[in-house]
């Protein structure tokens, strides 16, 4: 049984553990320090006014590099035995709703978000998924601009295709070695979130070398309680150094919405699927 003061201390508990990886170079410089001229306290990440402890230093580095990225397309409808069924054609005319013909055209509307990894030649990476049957795709970067973009192509083996646009002066991000990921360490996803716009989101690598519950077989993948929600596919999954560790691609949940279980492709698989999409072409 937990004592009113037990539970009183419990969130200070919390805290201490969410800003440990922030405060042991401090509490390092302070140790150096001794028996001399105590050295400036060297936080990682803090706010230029009031020196606390924040992670918007490393968002203000890491976000121009990602993107926006919406996506029109023409899908034919499939032939389906319920077009052909008269109670259901009866149904749908007597509410005046139209009935679909197979191979009639539909226009669709998606949003997704990707990476610029070469500002010099405007590669911008993103999902596989985000712009399938794609006939029109925008790439809208922070500071909002838009850039019409064509598909340079697509590794289907890890959902990962590359998109180009015209050059742009943006800061790329580097690429972290995944096999050195850790389960416990921090990392922030960021992306375009049901198309509101970029969003920034935390939280810890929760698993290594998940199959997300794919059916096409691809694994290996990280899975993080950081929100990962429709939308977000194709943005960058990074550490705390500012570095990509992987690509969110997928997520479990109730209605398609965050649960804390979210899926990024590795970086060491994105970068070989780059290899193999740009070397080709």
């Amino acid at each position: 049984m937990h004592t009113p003061a037990a539970a009183g201390r419990r969130p200070r508990a919390a805290l201490a553990l969410l800003l440990a990886p922030l405060l042991v170079p401090v509490l390092a410089g302070c140790a150096g320090g001794l028996g001399g001229a105590a050295p400036e306290l060297a936080v990682p990440y803090r706010k230029v006014a009031g020196g606390y402890p924040s992670l918007a230093p490393l968002v203000q580095v890491v976000t121009p590099a990602v993107v926006n990225v919406a996506v029109e397309s023409q899908v034919a409808i499939e032939d389906h035995p319920f077009y052909r069924d008269r109670n259901f054609r009866k149904f749908m005319k007597k509410f005046d709703l139209p009935i679909p013909q197979p191979g009639e055209v539909q226009h669709r509307q998606s949003v997704g978000s990707g990476l610029i990894v070469d500002p010099a030649r405007g590669l911008v990476l993103t999902n596989g998924h985000v712009v399938e049957d794609g006939r029109d795709i925008t790439v809208t970067l922070k500071d909002k601009r838009s850039f019409k973009a064509t598909l340079v192509g697509k590794d289907p083996g890890t959902d990962l295709a590359i998109l180009r646009i015209p050059p742009v002066a943006v800061q790329g991000l580097a690429f972290a070695n995944s096999d050195k990921l850790e389960v416990g360490d921090f990392v922030l996803a960021v992306g375009n979130p049901f198309g509101i716009g970029q969003s920034v989101t935390s939280g810890i690598v929760s698993a290594l070398e998940r199959s997300g519950g794919a059916e096409d077989g691809m694994g290996d993948l990280i899975q993080t309680d950081a929100s990962i929600n429709p939308g977000n596919s194709g943005g960058p999954l990074v550490n705390l150094a500012g570095e990509v560790v992987g690509i969110s691609t997928a997520l479990i949940g109730p209605s398609g919405g965050n649960v804390g279980i979210g899926f990024a492709v590795p970086s060491n698989i994105a970068r070989g699927a780059m290899d193999r999409v740009v070397g080709s072409r």
